[in-house]
C-alpha cells in the first residue's frame, strides 16, 4: 500500500491505501461502448481509500440518468473509476488503470445476459450473473 495509478498520459495520478474488497468482469452494453472491449474489468474498493495526487482538474464524469458515473481523464479520454449516484462512497477502479499489479483477480462475470456475440465468454469457473451482481 498504496496501490497507485492513473491515465494513460500521466496527467492524471491517484493513490488507493485500502486493499481492494473484489473484481470482476462487466459485459453491459455501457461497458462495451465505453472502453471498446467485450468486458470492463474492475475493483470495488474500501469507502475513502482513493485519492487523486495530481490532475484533478483533468478528471470528468459521465453521468447516466440510470446507472454508475464513468470517471475519466479529460486529456487522453483514460477510463479510470465508476461511482454510484445514489452512494458516492461506492466506486470500482478499472484495473487497467493501476501501475502493478493490484493484488485482486476478479471472481465474477455481472450482465452476462448482454455479452458481445462476437467475443464468447471464456469457461474460466466465475460466478456468472444475468444483470447486476448482488451486493
Amino acid at each position: 500500500m498504496p496501490l497507485t495509478g492513473g491515465c494513460l498520459c500521466g496527467g492524471v495520478r491517484f493513490e488507493v491505501n485500502e486493499p481492494l474488497v473484489s473484481s470482476g468482469y462487466c459485459h453491459c452494453t455501457r461497458c462495451q461502448r465505453r472502453t471498446g472491449t467485450a468486458a470492463s474489468v474492475q475493483a470495488r474498493i474500501a469507502p475513502d481509500s482513493l485519492s487523486v495526487v495530481s490532475g484533478e482538474e483533468l478528471v470528468r464524469a459521465y453521468e447516466p440518468a440510470d446507472g454508475f458515473a464513468k470517471v475519466f481523464c479529460s486529456a487522453c479520454g483514460s477510463s479510470l473509476w465508476s461511482r454510484s449516484r445514489k452512494d458516492s462512497e461506492v466506486m470500482s477502479i478499472r484495473l487497467g488503470a493501476f501501475d502493478n499489479d493490484p493484488g485482486i483477480r476478479p471472481t465474477y462475470r455481472q450482465f452476462v445476459a448482454y455479452a458481445a456475440p462476437w467475443e464468447p465468454i471464456p469457461d474460466d469457473g466465475l460466478e456468472r450473473f444475468p444483470e447486476s451482481r448482488p451486493r
